[in-house]
């Protein structure tokens, strides 16, 4: 599929923990799909052979922003930038995260627990402030945040990756409700058990080769890319 005649032609796109996992698979299906991608990811390395094999499949050249997400104030110049040079967003996937110790709430160091929440909840509010006016001027903006069933809190020793979650969920919805009489919308998206290096680290005695890979869930992204999606304010699983 051409960029000229995928589902996403024309859209221009920001997916952040693009350099593997979730994120390298969606980014790669929107690039099939004929989007231009703007990729955040604090490792070079895998940006660069990102951006090798996007263009080695014919997709248009991404924009790579090496960047650590806790530089909140690197988001703000990031939403300017992209009005500057594009003056709108299309789709805005929130794929980051880290899963933070697994331990006793009682027994977290402080520090790990303000890096899980800058990460996975303060970033994801720094990038709506900062992109939610671009996609505003999108004639179909479109946001994506990725969460887990560990926002249930009901499994012993994920405190920090658990309420971050819950947390997610909590401003997405509350923004999907500011955002009903846009062009604008908003989902949040929760893979279940997939092949990544998270969830090697999470379950370090199962078999990676009994889990679905990341790719199988690019249809589901881009369904809620397209500009024809009406699903709002939704958790949507992927089975």
């Amino acid at each position: 599929m051409s960029e000229q005649s995928g589902r996403l032609a024309g859209r221009i796109a920001v997916v952040t923990g693009a350099s593997r996992g979730i994120g390298a698979a969606v980014a790669k299906r929107f690039a099939a799909e004929g989007a231009q991608l703007i990729l955040i990811a604090r490792t070079v390395g895998g940006l660069e052979e990102l951006d090798d094999e996007i263009r080695a499949a014919g997709g248009l050249q991404p924009v790579l922003v090496p960047h650590d997400l806790r530089d909140f104030d690197g988001l703000d110049r990031l939403g300017a930038s992209l009005n500057e040079r594009y003056g709108k967003l299309d789709i805005l996937v929130g794929n980051a995260g880290i899963l933070g110790p697994l331990t006793p709430v009682g027994h977290i160091p402080p520090d790990s627990w303000q890096e899980v929440m800058d990460v996975n909840v303060t970033a994801n509010y720094r990038l709506i402030r900062s992109l939610d006016p671009l996609l505003r001027l999108s004639d179909a903006g479109r946001a994506i945040f990725v969460t887990s069933g560990a926002a249930s809190g009901k499994t012993a020793y994920w405190g920090p990756y658990a309420v971050t979650k819950a947390a997610l969920e909590a401003l997405v919805r509350s923004y999907a409700a500011e955002i009903t009489k846009t062009n604008i919308k908003a989902n949040l998206l929760s893979p279940g058990p997939i092949r990544t290096a998270m969830r090697a680290i999470a379950f370090p005695g199962e078999d990676p080769n009994s889990l679905r890979p990341p790719e199988v869930l690019g249809d589901l992204f881009v369904e809620l890319a397209s500009p024809d999606c009406q699903r709002h304010g939704e958790t949507v699983e992927a089975h």
